[in-house]
């Protein structure tokens, strides 16, 4: 069944830590928007300043509080693989779906060093494991033969998020793993169609922390099967795109609109990524009260 999974901002204190109080905000707007679960700390949520400690703490945080009102998902990669390990297996202990691994940046790796890298992991890892495929952050990508080989191998190896601009590697991913049980999500929120035509499950979108009632309408209406309808709303989340682009850290601009659209959070992101000209701001904000008001008229 095809979902929207939210990789959700984090709101910040004044010491760039999680404030709880305004992070349940978050919570309560994205799951009254209907989103299908949440991927806590993944890039989204600059989780590269957090410790282990803060970011285990964080992951408890959101169990308790979300209570299984939706599904979550953990981002746990980090650049010290004890602590991947560790993360991971705290993590499904405490009820999420499974843990989400980034592969370890800086130092390149060829495809032999990938498979070692979450052979070695799945192995130590006790519950289901996702790969984050994200060349563009880590430099290396996945290519099918070895994640095949993977799967083959580690049956708790249960999906992966494909960041990637161009989606073919997607259904070159899936036909590896063909007549495995295999959860593929796009990385990219305009991706989501062609992501479900390669036989993914849907999306794990960043636009969904700004519009989630608009990715949770486009799934309804893609089970619904729903054509018509699936195409108007799957052409307001292109026009969405270009937020992405309009500053070097879309997680400060996001936050920002959705404080516009009346989430109380702070705007305030990881340093050194706090910064934003008013222009670019305006201009981001008229493009989404564009797309808003074009929902608003198709309903």
């Amino acid at each position: 069944m095809c979902k929207i999974v939210t990789p959700v901002v984090t709101a910040f204190d004044q010491n760039e830590k999680p404030d709880y109080e305004m992070n349940k905000k978050i919570i309560d707007f994205l799951i009254d928007g209907g989103v299908d679960g949440i991927l806590v700390l993944g890039s989204s949520g600059e989780f590269t300043g957090l410790s282990k400690q803060e970011k285990h703490d964080f992951f408890q945080f959101y169990i308790d509080y979300v209570a299984g009102r939706t599904k979550l998902y953990a981002g746990t990669g980090s650049l010290n693989f004890e602590d991947t390990v560790a993360l991971s297996n705290e993590v499904i202990g405490m009820g999420y779906e499974g843990a989400m691994v980034i592969g370890p940046c800086y130092y390149a790796l060829d495809q032999e060093k990938i498979f070692i890298y979450y052979d070695k992991l799945a192995k130590a890892v006790k519950g289901n494991l996702y790969i984050y495929n994200f060349p563009a952050r880590t430099g290396h990508s996945i290519n099918p033969d070895t994640l095949k080989k993977l799967v083959e191998l580690n049956p708790n190896i249960k999906g992966l998020k494909d960041s990637v601009s161009e989606p073919g590697h997607t259904n070159l991913l899936m036909l590896a793993v063909e007549g495995h049980e295999f959860e593929m999500f796009s990385g990219f929120d305009d991706q989501y169609l062609y992501n479900l035509s390669s036989g993914g499950v849907g999306c794990i979108g960043a636009l969904s922390n700004v519009v989630p009632e608009i990715w949770s309408d486009l799934v309804r209406a893609t089970r619904n099967k729903d054509f018509d309808r699936t195409m108007k709303l799957s052409s307001l989340i292109h026009k969405l795109m270009p937020l992405y682009n309009m500053d070097s850290n879309f997680s400060l601009l996001f936050k920002k609109l959705m404080k516009h659209r009346g989430v109380e959070l702070s705007d305030r992101a990881a340093f050194p990524y706090n910064q934003m000209t008013e222009d670019i701001y305006k201009k981001a904000e008229a493009i989404l009260d564009r797309v808003i008001k074009e929902y608003q008229k198709i309903n």
